[in-house]
């Protein structure tokens, strides 16, 4: 049985400052949880586990697991509906250095949502994009419900939060493809090798300065009469034509 002190510290991880303190995120479910347990460059903290699911595990650290029942589960879980096991994991460690050469990246306008931001994720991760770079006010990545979205993406793709304009004016020779709504057809691109796909505010769009810092504007061509598309959507559309 959890004891107060453990319910109240999971809890707390809820909040970003504790999150970065700590160093640690939490993840939930079989799926996420067993792809983070064979990713390697996230170490686990702690798991909380149902014993049926424990038992179907070949190797887990015992010292960082506890048998728990569902009960405890729905006292520290960030799901509607908990699913047998919750794990504490420290954030994932990349590599030193960033490079965007020869590659397709990811830029995020204030993309605030955290499923939005999740499913992009879980996006570059199918399409083997590497890197993510967000605005300083996006959703943080290691949010519980942008973790849930990613469907352990995170242990895959580096996100970074960054001051955009200035990031953009250090890589000045890495071109940059706006997703808008007036820019070039989408299936006049074609594939791409190297550059920077910028996708907007879910309501906003794009600021103006980063516009203006875009080297080419990209758009999907609308068939119906939608007035746009949810970020993610779109993020997914337009990877599967430039990558």
């Amino acid at each position: 049985m959890l004891v107060k002190t453990q319910v109240k510290y999971i809890q707390s991880l809820s909040q970003k400052k504790l999150r970065d303190e700590e160093g640690v995120f939490v993840a939930e479910g079989p799926k996420i949880v067993e792809e983070l347990l064979q990713a390697g460059n996230t170490d686990l903290v702690q798991l909380y586990a149902e014993q049926a699911w424990i038992q179907k595990q070949a190797f887990l650290p015992q010292n960082a697991v506890q048998t728990v029942t569902p009960a405890d589960l729905e006292r520290i879980s960030f799901l509607q509906t908990p699913h047998q096991v919750l794990g504490v994991f420290r954030k994932p460690a990349f590599p030193a250095g960033l490079s965007l050469r020869n590659k397709i990246s990811l830029m995020l306008d204030t993309v605030q949502d955290p499923g939005n931001l999740g499913t992009i994720i879980r996006c570059a991760d199918w399409f083997g994009i590497s890197t993510v770079i967000c605005s300083r006010d996006s959703a943080d990545v290691f949010n519980p419900k942008v973790v849930q979205s990613t469907m352990a993406g995170i242990s895959r793709v580096r996100v970074l939060y960054e001051d955009l304009p200035q990031f953009l004016q250090q890589h000045s020779d890495i071109p940059v493809y706006a997703a808008t709504l007036n820019g070039t057809p989408l299936p006049k691109l074609g594939q791409l090798k190297e550059g920077i796909l910028l996708i907007g505010n879910e309501s906003k769009g794009i600021s103006n300065e980063l516009l203006e810092m875009s080297s080419h504007k990209v758009t999907i061509p609308r068939v119906g009469k939608a007035e746009s598309l949810n970020a993610a959507v779109a993020t997914g559309i337009i990877l599967s034509h430039i990558v």
